[in-house]
């Protein structure tokens, strides 16, 4: 299978700029090194209708293609079951019945990050879990063997995290992404992914999940967010940030293209103009500040 990178955006709403900005990045970097382009439909949870037509509508508008049809993830469960059983067959996984305030509450290991599952119900014996399965359902957890795991990024080098028991199958019986994410780019022949920085540190258990799969680790690319004025994660309540908003302002598709490549230190113009001179190594490092182009959105 040929070597490919990714776009992969949540069905919720329409992109913003911080969203059109990583999605040209990947597509730079799956371009420039000789890589088809796919794009991904993430729509297991939090899907708004209509929201996926608005959002290929706006990536191909500033210019991004991608190669072969568009994949979702709903027509995909039985991939991520097959795995699941796989890991399960294998002893690598066990039902829990926590509630999310229950591991909040829980005390952890010292250096774990508030929310890292302590391992509440690893050891249950058989009556046990035929008890509480009496009262809730179960999610589906992987039994983990480290603590911990190191990827390799493009644009941060050698980065470790924790690996702890995370959620592979929610109890509402809705695949996570941490699974699916790993299962899709496997069946995809996806080797490069390209994404923002604040999925990081989630990266490490997707790694180390992938190899208990068999499943080679693809190049990383870690790429700085866009913020807002008070430098937290741009969000659409920060004021005209989607094209549609920007175009009630009178500002054009390809200026907001410009602005978005001027901001990699890239030439304005089209994709095609960017990709003859991209360069990984001159990527900024930092996150970009939005200038914001008027009031909030309605």
């Amino acid at each position: 299978m040929t070597s490919a990178g990714r776009f992969a955006p949540s069905p919720s709403g329409e992109l913003h700029v911080g969203n059109l900005r990583t999605a040209i990045l990947a597509w730079l970097f799956a371009r420039s090194t000789g890589r088809r382009f796919l794009m991904r439909v993430e729509d297991l949870d939090r899907a708004r209708a209509g929201a996926e037509a608005e959002q290929l509508r706006d990536l191909a508008a500033i210019g991004v293609d991608w190669d072969g049809g568009v994949v979702r993830q709903t027509d995909r469960e039985h991939l991520y079951a097959a795995a699941i059983d796989r890991l399960a067959a294998a002893g690598l996984t066990y039902e829990c019945f926590c509630t999310r305030r229950e591991i909040q509450e829980a005390p952890s290991a010292p250096h774990a990050p508030q929310g890292a599952y302590p391992g509440t119900c690893r050891n249950l014996g058989e009556a046990e879990r035929a008890s509480k399965r009496a009262v809730r359902p179960a999610a589906v957890r992987l039994r983990a063997a480290v603590a911990e795991a190191t990827v390799q990024d493009v644009l941060h080098g050698s980065f470790t995290g924790v690996v702890d028991d995370f959620v592979l199958r929610r109890n509402d019986g809705v695949t996570a992404y941490n699974l699916a994410v790993v299962v899709d780019d496997a069946a995809q022949g996806i080797d490069q992914v390209v994404r923002g920085d604040d999925l990081l540190p989630s990266t490490p258990r997707q790694a180390y999940l992938a190899s208990l799969l068999d499943i080679p680790a693809p190049e990383y690319a870690h790429v700085p967010l866009v913020l807002n004025a008070d430098g937290a994660r741009l969000a659409k309540r920060d004021g005209a940030v989607t094209l549609a908003d920007l175009a009630a302002l009178g500002v054009a598709v390809g200026e907001v293209r410009d602005m978005l490549l001027g901001s990699l230190g890239l030439p304005a113009g089209s994709l095609e103009q960017a990709l003859r001179v991209f360069d990984p190594a001159g990527l900024p490092r930092e996150p970009w500040v939005w200038p914001g182009m008027g009031g909030p959105a309605a």
